[in-house]
């Protein structure tokens, strides 16, 4: 723990429950279907309803998806887990209970890794457990009233509990964002956050260096990263706040406002003994056999964090640049197709973070809808490499493929006359007229003032009209104002 992370002298401590909406078509218990959008209580089957005598039958996909995650973490899968019901009353929960996992989870440890300012973090996980998602309470459109929608009743998820590690707001929006990763990178859940299939609470405390942990408020449903982090550092400076005045931090379920930007408390938190978890005896023990385990290990992709360290090996790229290429398997595709057209990653890295997403961005579209190929990116960065045109001229490039102004990379260059003077003979003449023409920059470089040397090649990429090759100005102008 180093002092740097010390918030007015407290140390903050932060655990994570993700649950991560898993990519099945049915239900984990039922046939019913689990697409986003239905009119309310149109994807409702018997088993979801509660109805009396319907019994809830295993999802297979959804314990493979259970088990590609404890494989992808370095986890212990369970070779046999027990469901329980987790006992608690609430419109949206037909039954009375959820069906959950408690004692026996299917995966069991694991970690999470992941960048801060270049620093590599490892958070261990506590464990993974499958359960259903409960119904959703509406309240709008219903004359001052509530309604039920059961549509979500049913719907898979897996619970992802990390252990009280992370120290900072920073720290847990990336472990967020590299579980997120994980889950999307993995085709186990599609990571949208804006409908609910991937919902963050932070568990957050704070106390003083060496200290017990302190009491810890749960802040529920976290949709977004930005909002994670707002929510945690105000949880962090209220808590503080709270205890400088005297009062103690009551255990609660509190919720984040985005428009205030403060956390408002929900209601006091249960604790595990306050649900009277036992086992559901409609369901029978999860047994996962070794073979199972091992075809769904097969079938795995490579995972982010082999990729980008194969990146950091062979391709050069630092840590910083290899995870950002890793971010998503489009992304990885994108940057692997470009870099073995033009043989140079770093380059491709650095259009891919900086000109690409800064179009993506802009217009909220993923870079597989890029309309710029990862091979016309490369024939671009192959005509910075080999003289054709400069870093600027290619961003001009860049913004006309973008918007479709021309077929290929080489006909825009040509018609907007973007291609450098690399005759030297005609830069030279230029040359000598920049240096006849700006007698004071000359003597002020020659007197030590390296200013004036920028101001020569400014003036020079000036009279060439951005044509000259910088590299070759650079050369020559040194060569001609000698030592």
């Amino acid at each position: 723990m180093t002092a740097s992370l010390l918030v007015r002298g407290y140390e903050v401590v932060i655990g994570f429950e993700t649950h991560a909406q898993l990519s099945t078509q049915s239900k984990i218990f039922s046939g019913a279907s689990t697409a986003f959008g239905a009119e309310p209580n149109t994807q409702s089957c018997a088993v979801d309803l509660a109805l009396p005598g319907s019994l809830p039958v295993m999802n297979r996909g959804a314990v493979e998806r259970a088990i590609q995650f404890g494989l992808a973490v370095g986890a212990t899968v369970a070779p046999m887990s027990i469901f329980a019901r987790k006992n608690y009353f609430y419109p949206d929960l037909p039954k009375g209970y959820q069906i959950s996992q408690y004692e026996i989870p299917v995966v069991q440890g694991g970690a999470i890794e992941f960048l801060v300012d270049g620093e590599r973090h490892r958070i261990r996980l506590t464990r993974a457990h499958l359960e259903e998602d409960a119904g959703k309470s509406l309240h709008e459109d219903f004359h001052g009233m509530s309604g039920i929608d059961l549509n979500r009743a049913g719907t898979p998820l897996l619970e992802i509990v990390s252990e009280p590690e992370l120290r900072s707001s920073r720290q847990a929006v990336e472990y967020a964002k590299s579980l997120h990763t994980l889950v999307v990178w993995l085709g186990i859940c599609d990571g949208n956050m804006q409908e609910g299939s991937f919902r963050c609470d932070a568990n957050v405390s704070v106390r003083r260096p060496g200290e017990p942990f302190g009491t810890r408020r749960e802040i529920k449903n976290l949709n977004s990263f930005r909002f994670l982090q707002q929510a945690i550092d105000f949880e962090v400076q209220w808590q503080i706040d709270q205890i400088e005045d005297g009062h103690e931090i009551v255990q609660a379920t509190v919720l984040f406002d985005p428009d205030s930007g403060e956390t408002r408390m929900m209601r006091t938190k249960e604790d595990a003994h306050d649900y009277r978890y036992f086992p559901d005896p409609d369901l029978p023990p999860l047994v996962i056999a070794p073979s199972w385990v091992e075809r769904v290990r097969a079938e795995m992709p490579e995972l982010p964090g082999s990729l980008a360290a194969r990146f950091e090996a062979e391709h050069g790229l630092p840590a910083h640049d290899a995870a950002m290429m890793t971010t998503s398997r489009a992304t990885a595709a994108y940057y692997q197709t470009a870099a073995a057209a033009c043989g140079a990653p770093k380059l491709v890295a650095n259009w891919v973070m900086g000109e690409l997403s800064k179009r993506l961005n802009a217009e909220d579209i993923d870079i597989a809808a890029a309309p710029v190929s990862a091979t016309t990116l490369a024939a671009l960065i192959g005509r910075i490499q080999d003289g054709t045109i400069s870093h600027n001229a290619a961003r001009q490039v860049f913004e006309s493929l973008w918007t479709g102004e021309g077929a290929t990379v080489d006909a825009l260059i040509e018609a907007k006359g973007l291609r450098q003077m690399n005759d030297s003979s005609a830069l030279e003449a230029i040359l000598d007229e920049v240096l006849a023409a700006n007698p004071k920059s000359v003597e002020e470089y020659r007197a030590g003032k390296d200013k004036a040397f920028n101001a020569l090649v400014g003036q020079a990429m000036k009279a060439s009209k951005g044509k000259a090759n910088p590299a070759q100005v650079n050369e020559l102008l040194k060569r001609k104002l000698g030592p």
